[in-house]
């Protein structure tokens, strides 16, 4: 049977190219994906790192393709009068179908093989994900094989190649079309999805995507199936006699069309399964994380997860939406009965829409859309609800997609990254849900809260009636702890001061005062430890029962893992943000806040009373000026209690002043001597790097006598674009990341002699290109400097740009008086002003004293983030970056979010994060190495095509030599 079988395809191409056909069809074939894919798409202005392009169009190209090649198969021999000779021929009519299906395919596997050279060029251009070129080929193959079966169907059934390939173009273009975005938008979202299973073209792009799912397998095969059935039964029906019917005709009808029924019918069985799943991606894209897994685990009471879709919306997010309900059923799957997925179009049922609107806030949005006749606006909804206990969060349209400008101006609409989208809202909605009633049950270990406190005599007035306080609140803690909390106090002053010595060594705590006036030490220091683990719990803003619980509570929180953490932001003062006033100057960081804001409570902290408030898990310090010794307590004291302290500083700050004109301007943070305590130094330089992104900057060019200025956008070599190869893969704040581009940056200079018991981590440096310079110029001259702008003007060599610095710090204040407390002089001055008369100053209230300490060392837990630059996370910055129409910008509030996570020790979102559709672009490249990869790709096809005909030439030979021989034989 094999052997029949192949001596019918291999008879089958020796005919196709014993003449120039095949050889044309490939040609085209070749000509048309390549011209699609740099011409077309647009590949170099995409820049994306995928081959994606390049299988857009293959249900297309396919279709003209097999038709071509299909038309002659069966026609031909009807034609010609051979089909008689085949009928009577010692071989079975499947035999014939299946060797001239598989001829055919042979064909098709050829022209796919010669495009192989573009995906192997994509990879030396950036970080190719080979899982969706694997899928995209697999799915070329099974779509080719659909449309085979049906051109050989058609080619059965008639003597004419042009009626055969007119007719199989009809039928294959009606099979791709039913299921395209074009059909689908209109009709409803139901009747959409329900041609997406019948259209060709919607199957592949499941499988183009990288997802082998068994039901696109299927599909294809039982399209196949059903058609070379029909082959079968087409070819056979020529034997019959017209005239006379018998029992073994009727017998053959009834077995074809019970096997076409069953391969149609179990189409609709695999329908609802989702037991055979490959995710061919790298990391696994569109399978659901143990991360995501771990957080639903969490689940202790039932979740529900909502998805508000209306039947009419946008062509672009129609296609989206059984995407996103086939993870919310994934969800439901893992959940095991405590997660509930549901779907409801809220236009059908007024009640749903009146609770989405006035309970949720989810309204429909205005989408503008065009048919044959008219453009018109649609209001749909496309939300999701997820919703647990009394906690609920909303994601939009907005929150759902990435938009990417294609090179024709079509814009690509892919989900962002679905899966951490829905983790980040469930987790969120179940830490907020927590309370203190439960706050142990999340704990595995007891906690422990040890006060180091003075005797009562010792401690000031405002102390004692404090501490009455806080252990009221302690013992209120201990009854609801289930016996998984105990306070324990200790005098460090007793017992000659031992217990002062040692937890001056172990914590850095020093005795308090009241005032620099006042000779009483006292000391007030208070621990929570649970297991390995101590976090120090501050002392409130004012001394009260309630200060003390929230002091108290805000700690245990952080011990423990089932509550919203809070992030900390220090930004230079703004005026506040009114949408119908322009923009105030200064820097801002509204995205960066909403951003922060998805998955944590974030806070703008004010240091100039030199304190931090005491829920604050970790302190973000963002482009710091002119520092006071007040701030710089604060931040310093943050740190030595154990916390994690990031910083986006640099000695320059960037400013416009005209519409052409950049400058770089000196600015004092006020942490530089902080820093330099630590073993800590940035360069008062900037970074150069021809791997660079692209930068609005004025440009002058010539046009006769005169000289043009104009923006374009163009590699500007301050923005550093940080690739895979500069960024730390083993550290979990960038190993996932593709690339950040770091605006302006400053060398960062870190001494290892004064860090060597505190771990280092560098995790961003630039290219082996760059250099530093000490100029303030950041303005490109393209007319004195060539391409890239500026001169080079320092030491060529990596630059390290970014790096944490974990361990046991000391104090910038150590053997000094807290800047808390007020001078001999300012005593003096109120002194006197208490002395005044009544009647010169108004009655006021008399001010709390001022109770603090200096905490000399810091916990083992402590961490410093460095980042060297003042601009890389302002509004103004990103917003530059999106107007290149990518989405890098958002890999920049990637970093800060993956530091966030990795200093409170919360990693579930990490792994997941940096999913994306458009992450991996390409490699900056020059005009000349573009055109060299294209070109390359040009000469792959013609060589490879080439090697075709000669590998034909030479079998050719081989045969006549062999025949030759048995003739002289």
């Amino acid at each position: 049977m094999k052997g029949k079988i192949a001596a019918t395809a291999r008879k089958e191409l020796e005919t196709y190219f014993s003449s120039p056909v095949a050889f044309i069809f490939l040609g085209i074939f070749l000509v048309v994906s390549m011209f699609t894919f740099f011409w077309v798409n647009m590949f170099f202005v995409r820049n994306i790192a995928d081959v994606r392009p390049l299988f857009e169009w293959m249900p297309v190209l396919l279709i003209f393709l097999v038709a071509a090649l299909t038309m002659r198969m069966w026609s031909e021999e009807r034609r010609m009068g051979s089909i008689e000779f085949l009928m009577t021929a010692p071989v079975k009519v499947e035999h014939l179908v299946l060797g001239k299906f598989l001829a055919c395919m042979g064909l098709v596997a050829i022209a796919l093989a010669l495009t192989l050279a573009t995906p192997v060029s994509v990879s030396f251009m950036g970080r190719l994900d080979w899982g969706p070129v694997v899928g995209a080929y697999l799915g070329s193959l099974l779509l080719a094989g659909a449309y085979t079966a049906i051109g050989l169907y058609v080619s059965s059934r008639n003597d004419n190649q042009i009626v055969s390939l007119m007719l199989t173009l009809v039928i294959c273009f009606l099979f791709f079309l039913i299921g395209s975005q074009t059909v689908g938008g209109l009709v409803g979202n139901w009747w959409a999805e329900v041609f997406s299973l019948v259209g060709t073209g919607s199957r592949f792009e499941s499988i183009n995507r990288g997802m082998i799912d068994l039901r696109d397998l299927y599909y294809y095969l039982s399209l196949t199936g059903v058609f070379l059935t029909l082959n079968v039964y087409a070819i056979e029906k020529l034997r019959w006699s017209v005239s006379e019917q018998n029992q073994r005709h009727h017998r053959i009808r009834w077995v074809v069309a019970l096997l076409i029924a069953n391969l149609v019918a179990a189409n609709f069985w695999l329908a609802k399964t989702h037991f055979f799943r490959i995710d061919l991606t790298q990391g696994r894209s569109y399978t659901i994380s143990d991360a995501s897994r771990g957080v639903i685990d969490q689940l202790q009471e039932p979740l529900l997860l909502r998805g508000y879709f209306s039947a009419k919306t946008h062509p672009k997010l129609a296609p989206l939406v059984p995407q996103i309900r086939d993870l919310m059923r994934e969800y439901a799957v893992a959940g095991g009965g405590k997660v509930r997925a549901e779907f409801v179009d809220p236009r059908e049922d007024p009640k749903i829409e009146e609770e989405a609107n006035r309970k949720y806030s989810i309204k429909p949005v205005p989408f503008q859309v065009a048919d044959k006749y008219q453009a018109s606006l649609v209001n749909s909804y496309f939300d999701i609800l997820v919703e647990y206990g009394d906690k609920y969060e909303t994601l939009s349209f907005r929150d759902l997609i990435d938009i990417k400008v294609g090179g024709d101006g079509d814009l690509e609409v892919e989900l962002r990254n679905l899966e951490y989208d829905l983790t980040r809202a469930v987790k969120k909605v179940l830490y907020g849900f927590q309370t203190t009633d439960n706050l142990f049950a999340a704990m595995k270990e007891p906690v422990k809260f040890v006060g180091f406190f003075s005797s009562e005599e010792k401690l000031p007035e405002t102390i004692r009636a404090y501490e009455k306080d806080l252990k009221e609140v302690l013992d209120d803690i201990k009854k609801n702890s289930a016996g998984k909390f105990e306070p324990v106090f200790k005098d460090p002053q007793a017992g000659g001061g031992e217990l002062a010595k040692e937890i001056a060594e172990k914590f850095g705590f020093r005795p308090m005062v009241v005032s620099l006036l006042d000779p009483n030490q006292f000391y007030f220091y208070s621990l929570l430890q649970s297991g390995d683990r101590m976090v120090e719990v501050p002392l409130p803003e004012d001394f009260t029962k309630e200060g003390a619980r929230k002091s108290v509570e805000g700690a245990l929180k952080r011990l423990s893992p089932g509550f919203l953490k809070t992030v900390g932001l220090v930004m230079p003062q703004t005026p506040p943000f009114n949408p119908y006033m322009p923009s105030p100057g200064g820097r801002q960081f509204r995205a960066l806040q909403d951003k922060l804001s998805e998955g944590h409570t974030v806070k703008t902290v004010d240091l100039s009373k030199g304190t931090t408030p005491e829920d604050i898990d970790i302190l973000v310090v963002l482009s710091p000026e002119n520092f006071t010794d007040k701030q710089l307590f604060a931040v310093d004291q943050f740190l030595m209690k154990g916390g994690t302290v990031m910083l986006s500083t640099s000695p320059f700050g960037v400013s416009r002043t005209s519409y052409s004109e950049l400058k770089a301007n000196s600015v004092t943070s006020g942490l530089e001597e902080w820093l330099k305590s630590k073993g800590i130094q940035i360069e008062e330089k900037i970074v150069m790097d021809p791997d660079s992104e692209p930068y609005p900057v004025p440009h002058r060019r010539k046009a006769g006598p005169f000289t043009v200025e104009e923006i374009q956008l163009m590699p500007y070599l301050p923005f550093v674009d940080v690739r895979s190869g500069g960024l730390n893969s083993e550290s979990l704040i960038t190993a996932r990341i593709p690339h950040v581009t770091m605006n302006w940056p400053s060398p960062l200079v870190i001494d290892p002699e004064q860090n060597r018991e505190r771990k280092i981590t560098e995790l961003m440096h630039s290219s082996k290109k760059s250099w530093a310079t000490a100029s303030s110029n950041v303005q490109p001259d393209f007319e004195i400097n060539g391409q890239l702008g500026f001169g080079v003007d320092g030491e060529v060599k990596p630059y390290l740009l970014a790096a944490v610095v974990e361990g046991r710090f000391e104090s910038a204040f150590k053997g000094k008086d807290s800047p808390l407390l007020k001078p001999k002089e300012e005593k003096e001055e109120e002194k006197e002003a208490e002395q005044a008369p009544m009647s010169e100053e108004p009655e006021k209230k008399e001010a709390e004293p001022t109770i603090t300490g200096v905490i000399e060392k810091s916990a083992e837990s402590a961490r410093l983030v460095v980042f060297t630059s003042n601009e890389f996370l302002t509004d103004q910055v990103l917003q530059i970056s999106a107007m290149s129409g990518t989405m890098r910008y958002m890999n920049t509030l990637q970093v800060v979010e993956n530091v966030v996570d990795w200093s409170l020790e919360d990693p579930a979102l990490l792994t997941i994060r940096s999913r994306g559709h458009f992450t991996s672009t390409l490699d900056p490249m020059s005009s000349a190495q573009k055109s060299f990869w294209e070109y390359f790709n040009y000469a792959a096809a013609l060589l490879g095509l080439l090697l075709v005909y000669l590998l034909y030439r030479a079998r050719r030979a081989r045969t006549v030599v062999r025949y030759n021989s048995l003739l002289a034989a």
